[in-house]
């Protein structure tokens, strides 16, 4: 069925990309000077065809889930924090809630597997289960589980599609699960977890060391196949990130753009492209995240994040901040004069846009 579904992701209509590109050539600057604003548009035309693009209606989803892993020590936070947070993130009060109003957001609460009962009228209950196991001691889930939790992300964005949203931002909740993205990380990339585990909210040395060795156990116990991604997420996974998974899938599948956050987000985004390469397509990385395994996750994905800010907080704080920058492209594509409409003879720019050409490969 997966399968089946991912099979209906179309890629992106290169003919509309043409014909934005031919307008972003036209308007009344330097060909190219507007840099990763001009990648972005024309990226935006060959999602939904369209030369102009209106994504004032977005939200960023943001799956929360508790993880068996933290009995081993690898957080700074204690579990419970999970469940407060999603209970937070209706009050408006936390990151990514103050930087979704701000800047015109939405936010879409999930949970998928939070270790507690949640009635909640402002968070879907699509709970799996309470918490995934403890990876030191058995995978995190079992394949079905993982499965499930993978189209609950596909659905979570679906239902978004069919309420109006042009722009998804995907976010998370869950503590521990710095540790198994870098879990997930290093089974897909063949990577040491020394290289792919960072500090996450603040561990000391000490803390960090542990962190690193429950990896390495985590791995070396479940013994993930690097070449079956639903393998690895239902091993050293958790159900937020499998279910972040399905949502760029959902994205892809709906042809709507989707945006990247941090480092949790980004290995969720990478699980997505091994299991379904076009969905790639619909992505847009926002931040570099401090942790030291972002920048393996986004080599390995192709990305190269616009925003450098040394944000580490995660929730899908990164996405709302890259809403505003493709609001900039948009404006950019629809408002910006032509060299005709500023009657400027453009012969001279002949010679740089032969340059620039030449500088992009085409």
């Amino acid at each position: 069925m997966l399968e089946k579904t991912i099979a209906s992701i179309k890629p992106l209509e290169s003919k509309a990309m043409e014909q934005a590109q031919a307008r972003l050539d036209s308007l009344i600057k330097p060909p190219g000077s507007l840099g990763e604003l001009e990648n972005i548009a024309a990226k935006l035309s060959g999602i939904s065809g369209s030369l102009y693009n209106d994504i004032s209606k977005r939200c960023v989803i943001v799956f929360a889930s508790d993880n068996g892993v933290t009995e081993e020590g690898i957080s700074a936070a204690p579990q419970a924090v999970t469940y407060i947070q999603t209970i937070n993130f209706t009050k408006g009060i936390t990151g990514v809630a103050v930087l979704a109003k701000q800047f015109g957001a939405d936010l879409i609460v999930v949970d998928v597997g939070v270790n507690a009962d949640i009635d909640h009228p402002a968070i879907q209950n699509k709970k799996i289960r309470k918490g995934s196991w403890n990876i030191t001691k058995q995978p995190a889930m079992t394949r079905e589980e993982a499965m499930q939790a993978i189209t609950t992300g596909i659905e979570a964005v679906t239902e978004a599609v069919k309420k109006g949203y042009k722009l998804i931002g995907i976010g998370e909740m869950g503590i521990g699960n710095t540790t198994t993205s870098a879990a997930i990380l290093s089974a897909i990339t063949n990577t040491p977890p020394n290289q792919t585990a960072g500090k996450g909210a603040g561990l000391t040395e000490e803390n960090y060391r542990n962190k690193v060795n429950v990896i390495k156990t985590a791995l070396e116990l479940n013994k993930p196949n690097p070449a079956d991604p639903i393998d690895i997420l239902a091993k050293v996974g958790g159900f937020d990130i499998a279910a972040m998974a399905g949502a760029y899938i959902g994205a892809a599948i709906n042809q709507v753009p989707v945006v990247i956050d941090g480092f949790i987000s980004i290995v969720a985004a990478l699980c997505a492209a091994k299991l379904a390469p076009l969905a790639k397509e619909y992505m847009f990385p926002s931040h570099a995240s401090f942790e030291q395994g972002y920048k393996i996750a986004a080599a390995a994905l192709g990305v190269t994040p616009p925003l450098h800010l040394d944000m580490r907080l995660g929730e899908g704080s990164g996405c709302p901040l890259m809403f505003a920058i493709m609001d900039g492209a948009c404006a950019m594509m629809r408002d910006m004069g032509t060299f005709e409409q500023g009657n400027i003879d453009d012969e001279y720019l002949e010679e740089v846009r032969d340059a620039d050409f030449h500088i992009r490969g085409l």
